[in-house]
This record gives C-alpha cells, structure tokens and sequence, in this order.
C-alpha cells in the first residue's frame, strides 16, 4: 500500500470566504473519485487544519501500488478534478508519498 499526502496553500489574493468555496469543492471533486479509480483504496480532503497548521487544505489517500497511483495521476477523472478545483487556485503544493508499514 501507498500513501499519497498533499498539502496545499491557497492564493493569497481569495478572502476567506472564496478560500472556504475553494476548499469545499477541492473536498467534492477529490472525495467523488473514491470507487471510480483503479487502485485508490481510501482518498479524504481535511479543509479544517488547527490554527499552528502552515496550509490551507490537505489530501490523504492510500492506494493499492505505486503503479495506482501513476495510474491515479493520469486517470481522466482525477485531472478533470486537479486542472478545474485545485491548481488554478494554489500558491503552493508540497507531497509526500510512502509505503503503508514503512515508518
């Protein structure tokens, strides 16, 4: 199994409430893929960090391979999700992926 971790920070140029829209629909989009990508065993998107928290939102998924999650990176779902909900509103992007059991 593979863990793929996503932290993101939003544009500064979004006041709060379109931060809080763009939030919401990053969690939409990116849950809505759970059952419909080859190898994604889990995917969930935290919006609501503590206030120590550096980002603005967070993407924890687990899947079956590293190969699922190549797979999950091309796959036309998820770059639909990605180029519409999520890059055109991040200041920055930080990952991290692992193998489950590996710690």
């Amino acid at each position: 199994m593979v863990r793929h971790v996503i932290v993101w920070t939003i544009k500064d140029e979004y006041s709060d409430s379109e931060k809080a829209e763009i939030k919401a629909g990053i969690k939409k989009g990116l849950e809505g893929l759970s059952g419909k990508i080859p190898g994604l065993v889990e995917i969930k998107v935290i919006t609501e960090g503590l206030e120590s928290s550096s980002g603005d939102a967070m993407l924890d998924s687990l899947f079956e391979s590293e190969e699922a999650l190549k797979g999950y990176s091309s796959n036309p779902l998820h770059v639909e999700v990605a180029t519409t909900k999520v890059r055109p509103f991040m200041k920055v992007r930080s990952s991290f992926d692992y193998k489950e059991g590996a710690l």
